[in-house]
């Protein structure tokens, strides 16, 4: 994160969106509204005389769209881009088309462009403005109040040592955030038929992980869906769970299969990485292997710890491949992951991990 305030360039063409924008922005602590612009020209010279720490940009503009905007830009000067577009609706393909090209974050414009539905995301527009600026962004080639701060409590007891019922069956739980439907797109595409099954929580607003679902579903060998409240959680399935709503793992008898269910938030995040490692932790165990990859905050850290505490594998992707080393950093800290690898190794750990548990009950 920068030091002192976060300051943004706002471009929209919208003068009233603009206007909202830049006081919800504006009127936390840490964020300043260096510059707005009413299109990516007026932008492009403002970029010139200084960098922003993070800029907000619209899709739909004169002149110039923002998607190819978002192009030139990662391909010349590198920055944290946050959309926030109308068309990003639920499950619009515009949204992946944006991660694609290099933005760290989306957050949906309403429709209708009045200043109490623009202000009803003003928490979300200023969290992830503050998580865009720990972004580690990369070249790429053309082409209201804060809520009280909950525990996995709020949705699970905590698990007990010694109560985990043996099973030989095993179970991948991984949690993302910021740059994470990148990299999991990385790490599921890998993937072989025979993988285990794999429950992940990614950060996402509702209505948009059916639709990343069936987006990584197209690329991978494995079949992946959005997670379904009761279904089996099956060997050479991933299931995306769905957005704000919680996944938990559950067993019935030596079967492990999937909850879905409604709550507060957790870790001020719903879906929450710490529900779905607690429950990895007290249904699975030592036969779960639980991976914390990028994003922002400490979602997952202690339910990581609870999963290693009751002999569960545990991962962290490693800084440098990480857009936001966040999640996996705090995991580190409380002392619950195992092992720290680069992303391009999270597939060949999963299965090597898969198979010693294949030898020892042959063995």
């Amino acid at each position: 994160m920068p030091k002192g305030k976060v300051r943004v360039l706002i471009v929209d063409d919208s003068a009233s969106v603009r206007q909202i924008l830049q006081t919800i922005l504006n009127d936390d602590p840490d964020i300043e509204v260096m510059a707005t612009a009413s299109d990516p020209f007026v932008a492009a010279r403002r970029l010139q005389d200084e960098l922003p720490d993070v800029m907000i940009l619209d899709l739909e503009m004169p002149r110039m769209d923002g998607m190819t905007f978002l192009r030139k830009i990662m391909a010349q000067r590198p920055i944290p881009v946050i959309i926030c577009s109308s068309l990003t609706e639920e499950g619009s393909n515009v949204m992946f088309e944006a991660f694609e090209a290099g933005a760290v974050d989306i957050v949906p414009k309403p429709k209708i462009d009045t200043r109490q539905a623009l202000f009803e995301c003003s928490t979300r527009l200023r969290d992830a403005v503050k998580s865009a600026a720990r972004a580690r962004v990369r070249p790429r080639t053309e082409r209201r109040e804060i809520e009280k701060k909950l525990t996995a409590d709020a949705i699970i007891p905590p698990p007990v040592q010694g109560k985990v019922r043996p099973t030989t069956e095993r179970i991948v739980c991984i949690g993302a955030s910021t740059g994470g439907t990148e990299a999991l797109n990385d790490v599921l595409e890998m993937l072989p038929p025979h993988c285990p099954p794999i429950l992940i929580v990614q950060h996402m607003p509702a209505g948009f992980t059916a639709a990343f679902a069936r987006r990584l579903d197209t690329v991978c060998q494995i079949r992946v869906k959005e997670a379904e409240d009761g279904e089996p959680a099956l060997p050479g399935c991933a299931y995306i769970a769905p957005g704000a709503r919680h996944m938990l793992l559950q067993r019935i008898g030596l079967r492990y299969q999937i909850a879905i269910k409604d709550g507060p938030p957790v870790s001020r995040h719903r879906p929450s990485v710490d529900v779905l490692f607690r429950s990895a932790a007290q249904h699975a165990g030592a036969n779960a292997l639980g991976v914390i990859m990028t994003g922002m905050g400490d979602d997952g850290a202690r339910g990581m710890l609870e999963m290693r505490k009751l002999g569960a594998s545990t991962r962290a992707q490693d800084e440098e491949s990480c857009v936001v080393f966040g999640m996996p950093k705090e995991a580190i800290a409380h002392g619950g992951v195992e092992k720290v690898v680069s992303l391009h190794h999270i597939p060949r750990e999963i299965m090597l991990w898969y198979q010693a548990g294949h030898v020892a009950v042959a063995g």
